[in-house]
């Protein structure tokens, strides 16, 4: 049987990210599937060691999240793997060999957050697809976006298409409806995470236009479309920050990573009109072939992400 290869949490770190974010509003002032964007073979070889291994790094975190006025516990888990993605159709490819002409190497997000609201819960996912080789394509193929509660259900996909995103929208609420629609191609912040993980000097800072996160815009009905923001990055020995302030959106996110690879996500902190609004803390990251792991003998392995054996 697998066994999940649990990577400890520094305590250090736990308590500078709770600091960090605790006080972030005040402090505010980078064809072959193993071809990377990074500046050594060394590099290249320790992307390839960790992230090709037949392996996806799991991680939760503990989570607040504000909806209806109040703050919510919850738990989120962030799922990174790489996998063979088809450029045309946008999917994964079933058989990478046969449509080897056809593969693009690409980071994975699975990101899963649920909490509760009084008598019901939510459920929401994100799924980001971003081309490994950011150099040869510098833009994410395709993001999806669901979201669930008892009142129904929502969801958002995004495909890049030429120099455009091609936004699909399915929305129970009257006023979304079903929608089809297009947007500029700019830079998502909802690949912001997988970047970091390829290569954070991928991102560039300063201002630029960038989309704003689908969890956002559905909990806050907005129109999805790209708005003007400020990037920076901070460096510190213990936990690099990438702060996304919005110039005509009251919005920020920090996300806090370490400062070396393979530059897990150790918190974020989103502010929307001047109010913290979600905060994530690591609790656990393991590697694991989950995907292997679904018998009602693995149940035990959840155990090592902090994670409860029933949903309900």
């Amino acid at each position: 049987m697998n066994r999940l290869k649990a990577t400890p949490i520094p305590a250090f770190l736990l308590a500078v990210s709770l600091i960090v974010t605790a006080f972030a509003c005040q402090q505010i002032t980078r064809q072959d599937s193993q071809k990377v964007l990074v500046s050594s073979n060394d590099g290249k070889s320790r992307f390839a060691g960790y992230w090709y291994a037949g392996e996806a790094e799991l991680n939760t975190y503990k989570v607040e999240q504000s909806r209806y006025g109040e703050m919510r516990n919850g738990k989120a888990v962030m799922v990174f793997v790489t996998e063979d993605f088809s450029k045309s159709r946008q999917v994964k490819l079933d058989d990478p060999e046969k449509d080897w002409e056809d593969k693009v190497s690409v980071m994975k997000l699975n990101f899963v957050k649920r909490f509760v609201t009084g008598i019901y819960d939510y459920s929401m996912m994100l799924s980001v697809f971003t081309p490994v080789d950011l150099e040869e394509q510098p833009h994410s193929l395709k993001a999806t976006t669901t979201s669930q509660d008892w009142c129904g259900q929502s969801f958002v996909q995004m495909n890049y298409k030429g120099s455009k995103y091609k936004v699909q929208l399915r929305s129970y609420f009257g006023s979304e409806g079903d929608r089809d629609f297009s947007t500029r191609g700019d830079l998502l912040e909802d690949e912001l995470w997988n970047r970091i993980r390829i290569d954070p000097t991928s991102i560039r800072a300063g201002e630029l236009d960038l989309v704003p996160a689908t969890f956002f815009t559905r909990l806050k009905h907005e129109r999805i479309k790209p708005r003007r923001a400020r990037i920076r990055l901070e460096q510190s020995e213990a936990m690099n920050r990438l702060i996304v302030e919005y110039m005509h959106l009251d919005r920020t996110l920090i996300i806090g990573y370490e400062p070396q690879f393979p530059y897990r996500i150790l918190s974020w902190e989103e502010q929307d009109d001047g109010k913290l609004t979600s905060r994530g803390i690591l609790l656990q990251s393991v590697k694991a072939p989950y995907w292997t792991q679904h018998d009602n003998g693995d149940l035990y392995l959840r155990d090592s992400l902090r994670l409860p054996k029933t949903i309900f």
